[in-house]
C-alpha cells in the first residue's frame, strides 16, 4: 500500500462513554492466532500465481470451513501493473448468513512479489514472506471466526473477507508510475462486483499489518474521512477491553488500502487498524514492511492480542 503522511496531533474527542462501557466476548487467544500466522508463513511467499498461493488459499478455506463459516471464492483474472495477468481468489468465509444485519472485516492475504523498500538493493526483487504485510490480519481473521464458531450470542452476521491481489502495486523500482490504481486489486474487484448483489454492512473494519513488534495504530486519515463513528467505536472499544496504549487518538497517514474501493465503489463506512511508525526512518510502515525481514520473528503476539480483543469487543458490542 501506498501512503501520504501527514502530521501528528493528539484528538481533543473525549470518549466518556468508554469509561461505563465493560468488557464484553470471549477472550482472543493470540497463541492461535501466531499459528495461523506461522502456518500461513510455511507455503513460502504466498505470490500471485504462484504454488504456495494456491496451497494457501485451500488451507485457508478450510480453516474457515471448520469453524462453521459458510464459505465462497471470487475468482477473477486482475491486470498488474505491468500487464501480468493475475490469478485472483477473494475468500468469502460467513458467520450467521441468514442474518440482514452485517458487519464486514477484512485483510488482504496475498504476499508482495518484490521486498522494494528493503535497506539491501540485491533483496529488491525477492518476494517477501509477509507474516506481518497480510498473514498477520488473516490470522486474527481466523481465531476471530473460530471464537465466533463456538457462540450463538451475537447479534450480528459477520463477513470475513480475505482480498486478494493487494500488495501487486507497482514496485519502487519499476520505470512506470504509480499512480495508486495497480494496490488493492481484488478488493477493488469486489467492491464493484459483491458476492452478493446489492451486498451491504453497517461498517466494516480491514486488518492490515496487526501483529508487529512496537507496533502502535494512529487513527488513518481515509478511514476518518469516510468513518469517523467507526473510528471513535474502535477506538473506544480498544480502551475499554485495556488496549488504549496500542490505539494512540492521533492522526497517523492516509493509506492506499483495500479499504478505499470499499468505501468509494460500495459505500460502506470501513477503517484501516494499520499499524504506524511515526519515529521510523525506514518506513512509516515500520522496518520490516516490504523487506525480506517481514518474518516470524518480528511477529508479537502481545499486538496480536490488543487487536484481537479491540476486534471481539467490537463484534460483541452489536445491537
Amino acid at each position: 500500500m501506498l501512503t501520504v503522511t501527514m502530521s501528528c496531533g493528539n484528538s481533543k474527542k473525549t470518549t466518556a462513554e468508554a469509561s461505563m462501557a465493560q468488557p464484553i466476548g470471549p477472550e482472543f487467544v493470540a497463541d492461535s492466532a501466531y499459528a495461523y500466522c506461522e502456518a500461513q508463513c510455511a507455503f513460502g511467499p504466498r505470490t500471485m500465481n504462484s504454488e504456495a498461493h494456491d496451497l494457501c488459499e485451500a488451507w485457508i478455506v478450510g480453516k474457515f470451513k471448520g469453524f462453521g463459516m459458510e464459505v465462497q471464492t471470487q475468482k477473477a483474472n486482475l491486470k498488474g501493473y505491468d500487464g501480468t495477468m493475475l490469478k485472483s481468489t477473494n475468500i468469502i468465509a460467513s458467520y450467521n448468513p441468514e442474518n440482514t444485519e452485517r458487519v464486514l472485516v477484512c485483510a488482504h492475504w496475498d504476499s508482495r512479489p518484490w521486498a522494494d523498500n528493503d535497506i539491501d538493493e540485491e533483496n529488491w526483487h525477492k518476494p517477501v514472506l509477509a507474516a506481518n504485510d497480510g498473514a498477520s490480519g488473516v490470522a486474527v481473521m481466523l481465531e476471530l471466526a473460530r471464537l465466533l464458531g463456538m457462540q450463538d450470542s451475537l447479534s450480528v452476521g459477520v463477513d470475513f473477507i480475505c482480498f486478494d491481489a493487494e500488495d501487486w502495486g507497482t514496485p519502487q523500482w519499476a520505470q512506470s508510475v504509480d499512480d495508486g490504481d495497480y494496490w488493492a486489486l481484488g478488493a477493488q474487484h469486489w467492491a464493484a462486483n459483491p458476492h452478493k448483489e446489492g451486498y451491504k454492512a453497517r461498517f466494516g473494519v480491514l486488518l492490515d499489518m496487526v501483529g508487529g513488534k512496537g507496533a502502535q495504530f494512529y487513527q488513518e486519515g481515509v478511514s476518518k474521512q469516510f468513518a469517523q463513528s467507526v473510528v471513535d467505536k474502535v477506538w473506544t472499544a480498544a480502551q475499554v477491553v485495556g488496549y488504549g496504549s496500542f490505539f494512540p487518538k492521533a492522526l497517523g497517514s492516509m493509506v492506499t488500502d483495500d479499504h478505499v474501493p470499499v468505501n468509494e465503489k460500495r459505500g460502506i463506512p470501513t477503517i484501516d487498524i494499520i499499524a504506524f511508525y511515526p519515529d521510523c526512518e525506514q518506513s512509516g510502515f515500520g522496518p520490516t514492511w516490504h523487506t525480506v525481514n517481514d518474518t516470524m520473528e518480528n511477529i508479537d503476539k502481545n499486538t496480536l492480542q490488543a487487536v484481537g480483543q479491540t476486534m471481539v469487543q467490537v463484534l460483541f458490542s452489536e445491537k
